[in-house]
Formats: C-alpha cells, sequence, structure tokens
C-alpha cells in the first residue's frame, strides 16, 4: 500500500505541476523512446546478472507489498519464545527442549507463536542453534562466530535484489540521454523539414531525458531502498536470537537473556524494560499451550 501511495504521490506532483504551467499530456506519450529506455534497461539487467540475481529479483516483488511485518509486536512475541525455551531447558534441562525443537508444527511451546512458526527463515535460525547447544560440544564463542558468518550470508544473498535494481535505476537516465539522442538525430536528419517542424520533433525526443530520470528516481530507486529495509528488519530479528542465546551460553538466567536481545532492536521496535518485563511475566504464569 505505501508503495501505491508513494507512486501515486510521485505521478501526481509531476504531471499536476505540468500541467499547471499548461503542459499537454499528449506530448509525453512516446512510445518509441519507451521501447528504448525499458528494453535497454531490462537488457542491461539480464547482461549484467547471473540466473541466480534474476531470480532473487523477481522473487522479491510479491513481498514488497508486506509494510511492518517485523514489528513490535512481533519482537515480543519472539522473546515470550525465547523465554519459554529457555526457562523450559534451565528448569528440565536442554535436552527437554529436543522434541520441540526437532518437530516445531506439533509442539505446543511454538503453537502459541503461529506468526513466529510460519516464518521459515526464523524458524531453522532459531532451532539449528538450539541443537547445537543442546549437542553441548561447541562453547559460546563458537556457536557466535557461526552465527555471524550464517547471519552475513543471508544479508549478502537478501540483498541481491537491492545491487540490481539500484544499478538498473543508476542506468535509467542514461538510457533516457540514448533514446532522446536518437530522437533528435532522427529529427535532424529528416530531409526537407521546415524549422517549424523540427520543434515538435526535438521536443519529442527531450521526452526521453524526462523518462528516464523518472523512471530511476520515482520507481525504481525506491524499490532497492525498501528492499534494503525488509532485509534490515529480517537481520534484527536474527540478531536478537543471537544475542538471546549467546546471553544464556554465558549463564544469564533467561529473564536476563532476554534483556540482552531487547537492547539488540531497534528504538522504534524495542519495549521497555517494564514492558518486557510484564511480557515475561504473564508467560511464567502460564503453561506451555496454556495461553
Amino acid at each position: 500500500m505505501l508503495i501505491l501511495i508513494g507512486y501515486i504521490a510521485v505521478i501526481g506532483s509531476v504531471l499536476g505541476g505540468y500541467l499547471t504551467v499548461g503542459g499537454h499530456l499528449g506530448v509525453l506519450w512516446q512510445p518509441a523512446e519507451i521501447i528504448i529506455i525499458v528494453g535497454a534497461a531490462i537488457g542491461a539487467f539480464v547482461a549484467a546478472n547471473n540466473g541466480k540475481g534474476i531470480k532473487a529479483t523477481i522473487k522479491v516483488f510479491p513481498r514488497l507489498r508486506q509494510s511492518g511485518k517485523y514489528n513490535k509486536t512481533m519482537f515480543m512475541n519472539l522473546m515470550g519464545l525465547l523465554y519459554q525455551l529457555l526457562a523450559k531447558g534451565r528448569s528440565e534441562g536442554m535436552m527437554a527442549l529436543e522434541r520441540d525443537i526437532d518437530n516445531p508444527e506439533e509442539s505446543p511451546l511454538f503453537a502459541e507463536y503461529p506468526m513466529l512458526r510460519s516464518d521459515p527463515l526464523l524458524m531453522e535460525f532459531l532451532t539449528d542453534y538450539l541443537r547445537l547447544m543442546i549437542s553441548g560440544n561447541m562453547d559460546a564463542f563458537e556457536i557466535e562466530a557461526l552465527m555471524d558468518h550464517e547471519i552475513e550470508t543471508f544479508k549478502h544473498e537478501a540483498e541481491i535484489p537491492v545491487h540490481t535494481l539500484s544499478s538498473v535505476g543508476d542506468g535509467l537516465p542514461a538510457f533516457g540521454i540514448v533514446a532522446a539522442v536518437m530522437g533528435v538525430v532522427h529529427a535532424l536528419g529528416a530531409p526537407d523539414l521546415a524549422p517549424e517542424q523540427l520543434g515538435p520533433l526535438i521536443a519529442n525526443a527531450m521526452v526521453g531525458t524526462f523518462l528516464g530520470i523518472l523512471l530511476a528516481y520515482g520507481f525504481v530507486t525506491p524499490l532497492s531502498s525498501r528492499i534494503k529495509h525488509q532485509v534490515a528488519e529480517v537481520e534484527k530479528m536474527l540478531q536478537c536470537i543471537k544475542v538471546t542465546l549467546l546471553a544464556n551460553l554465558n549463564g544469564y538466567a533467561p529473564p536476563i537473556s532476554v534483556e540482552f536481545g531487547r537492547k539488540a532492536l531497534f528504538s522504534s521496535e524495542r519495549p521497555s524494560f517494564n514492558e518486557l518485563e510484564e511480557h515475561v511475566r504473564s508467560v511464567r504464569s502460564q503453561p506451555a499451550g496454556g495461553r
């Protein structure tokens, strides 16, 4: 929805300002220049990327409609789940978590958090490192290094569409100039044209520069920035899990461990100390599957 609102604002501002000074919209409709600009941009995109980059960019478009998935409520649920897992491991032994993490779909504990359970990336990250903690063969430093490598790999792969769309956005103004130059060449190379006929042809050619810049900075580059923000939100979720589990590995009690995780969050989504304490108290007061 925010993308649509932004695009409407871009189009409305540009065309509205153009019409205010007496411009004619029909002049802006230049199919040949649109073909040159868009076709060249797509061709350059394909030439600059391998199959992995192209597929990653195409797959990311449906997710652009998502807005605010990783919000304060999601983080509170995550810390509630982490608290319950760590509290159970502390009271019953880490081996008691084995059944929960091996089959989260049938775990009463995970069933309390359907939003988290439906996120395969978070579930895989959490359950994998809980398994390593259960094994007892790795210390906190080794697990931290492994977590850092996995988060870095995730970020690198997830930001592939960011770089590809940013490159396309950078190239669109240049392709607009190409279209404009070709239009000017066509106008000046046409034989037997009167001077009054050259003006409209050159004006039509200059639309190419306008379209290239508008498509770049009004449409494509904002998508690149939006994807980058979404990646940062997921990365923060993984870092929250990382900090909480490492605090527990270093001997801190579950309430203190989730406080470590709280400190890793963005200020806009971070609950206050009292909010987290209240949430942990409500989780602690009810058995797994009781909410």
